[in-house]
């Protein structure tokens, strides 16, 4: 689905179709973050009782911040004795996770062997995915290569490499960031004012050949298009840094920028994204960009249709 905010209209295209919507010095920017195998299961030492724990991020050398079910079961002092992947419910006991702390909003901080995830670790899909996938890699985009993620910036899962290198001999330019998609891509927005909406940091990273693809694109007055609404939050988040000037520095850290309806864009001109949950920061960013009205319309357009949601879902490209 296609939205043009300039005239409110909606057309209906194939996704390989993208390239007509590219112009020659247009910037596609793209979040190369690759999913982690963040979800491990085990059971305590002392009683036996299953646990699950999802990793959220490195807080340290062996040290991470995760979510635990249930999370009575994972108090400070707990052992847990971690289980294999293949659905195996016996431990054979070399490999122990230990729950350190209490963190914030009921996370737990957890130590274990950083090797534990490779070998025990299984690749975190979205709650709404009920059975297992014979491929775990078709839940990374094809340009993933920095891990940190614990989930798949999804909207790039439309492309193909055979897509890709069609869009760059059109002469569009390809701008890699990275962002490793955190907690808040699983917890919906419960607050009936959004801006007191606790968003959790995620680690971006911009260097200074991405930075400089889209300064010059910018000077040019190409366009900036993201993929994905991790790749603008991160934009976003390093123009915000230039006080409204519209363009970015090479920069790395956290941010929770929260991008609601409102919201003043300075460096991001397209999007391509998917469709997303209610109650969402990520239908709340979409409303931002594209204003409430379009985006309400176009939803009930999905569903008339029968477009498909969420993380294998269809994509939206507003321009």
């Amino acid at each position: 689905m296609v939205l043009h905010r300039r005239d409110a209209t909606i057309e209906h295209r194939r996704f390989y179709e993208i390239v007509s919507l590219l112009n020659p010095g247009d910037v596609l920017v793209l979040n190369d973050s690759r999913v982690l195998p963040a979800r491990l299961y085990g059971r305590r030492v002392d009683t036996g009782g299953v646990v699950e724990l999802l990793l959220l991020r490195r807080l340290d050398t062996g040290i991470w911040e995760s979510l635990a079910r249930p999370a009575r079961r994972a108090r400070p002092g707990v052992k847990i004795a971690l289980l294999p992947p293949d659905g195996s419910c016996n431990s054979d006991g070399s490999t122990i996770a230990e729950v350190v702390e209490t963190g914030q909003g009921g996370t737990r901080v957890v130590h274990l062997p950083d090797e534990a995830l490779e070998r025990l670790g299984q690749v975190p899909l979205p709650p709404y995915i009920h059975t297992s996938l014979e491929r775990p890699e078709r839940y990374q985009t094809v340009y993933a290569c920095v891990d940190g993620s614990v989930a798949a910036p999804t909207a790039g899962l439309h492309f193909t490499p055979e897509l890709l290198e069609t869009v760059r001999s059109k002469g569009v330019n390809l701008a890699f960031i990275t962002l490793h998609v955190g907690l808040d891509s699983f917890r919906p927005v419960r607050e009936d004012d959004p801006t007191h909406h606790p968003m959790h940091k995620e680690y971006f990273e911009l260097d200074a050949a991405a930075a400089e693809q889209i300064n010059r694109a910018r000077r040019e007055g190409q366009r900036i298009v993201c993929v994905g609404t991790t790749a603008v939050r991160a934009i976003e988040a390093a123009a915000l840094k230039h006080n409204g000037e519209g363009v970015v520095s090479p920069c790395s850290g956290w941010t929770d920028l929260l991008i609601l309806p409102g919201h003043q864009f300075r460096a991001v001109d397209a999007l391509i994204t998917n469709f997303h949950l209610p109650r969402s920061t990520l239908l709340m960013l979409v409303s931002a960009f594209s204003g409430k009205e379009l985006i309400d319309r176009a939803y009930q357009e999905a569903m008339r249709l029968r477009y498909r949601f969420y993380s294998f879902g269809d994509a939206m490209v507003i321009v």
